[in-house]
């Protein structure tokens, strides 16, 4: 009988333009460090800007560091962009790739793809970001994640499920009070679609390796219905993730769900 391995739970910090100070950037790491060590079932990754990876990579266990965009090629005249291999030299091992902000900059599914190619042969995990700006009731946002999805994992292979990690953000409800985020029995809605999408492209015995993540305003007074009803593996959490304590709460949370 064929056994597949059983997805860990993972929270990831997206800390976007913040904090202004390294030194701020160490006490918020050095909190979350703290309360991580309790709860050694989940992956936690904090994603800070690109100036404090390589300072807090080099002492950030049990934690994990990621980075918040890359670019795609491997070198050359390409001023202000930080290739896949600087990444992963400066110690991050995660990069969020077509998160929702960038993607309203201008970023297609096709450039998400090569970063998504980069940031594999580099031997990081990629967290894909997919999700629609608005709902529709014919559903025809259903039509539109399906297409994101497949376009963005384009250049992925079966074999390289097992490093990606998709990362659910209704556009709708990002950067929004809790009470904006989606029930745990939306998201377990669209959670199924979003394996069925997977399954159907890359067989479940690699998708079963794949975990999904919801991201869109959660706090702790929302996390426990989205992962108790949701069927992910857990969240993108943006603002929240910058207050340790907050954070923390999140990860118990996700620790204690069955």
């Amino acid at each position: 009988m064929k056994h597949t391995a059983k997805r860990k739970k993972m929270v990831i910090g997206n800390w976007k333009m913040n904090p202004q100070r390294l030194e701020d950037a160490r006490k918020i790491l050095g909190g979350i460090k703290r309360l991580a060590t309790n709860t050694p079932a989940v992956d936690v990754v904090v994603c800070p800007p690109f100036t404090y990876i390589s300072v807090l990579a080099k002492s950030s266990a049990p934690v994990s560091v990621g980075a918040q965009d890359v670019f795609w090629e491997e070198s050359g005249s390409y001023t202000g962009e930080v290739s896949a291999a600087m990444l992963k030299d400066s110690g991050a091992a995660y990069v969020i790739v077509g998160h929702s902000e960038r993607r309203a900059m201008g970023e297609t599914d096709e450039m998400v793809s090569k970063k998504v190619d980069a940031v594999l042969k580099a031997e990081m995990k990629a967290v894909v970001c997919v999700g629609e700006k608005e709902r529709d009731p014919h559903g025809d946002y259903l039509a539109f994640l399906k297409n994101q999805i497949t376009e963005s994992l384009s250049h992925v292979s079966k074999k390289m499920m097992s490093n990606i990690v998709i990362a659910y953000e209704p556009i709708w409800a990002i950067g929004k009070s809790y009470s904006n985020a989606m029930t745990g029995k939306d998201m377990q809605e669209i959670s199924i679609f979003i394996k069925k999408i997977l399954t159907d492209t890359f067989g479940k015995d690699e998708v079963v390796k794949t975990p999904v993540l919801y991201g869109g305003s959660v706090a702790p007074i929302n996390a426990q219905d989205i992962i108790d009803h949701g069927a992910i593996d857990g969240f993108l959490v943006g603002r929240q993730s910058l207050e340790a304590k907050s954070f923390g709460e999140i990860i118990t949370i996700v620790a204690q769900a069955k």
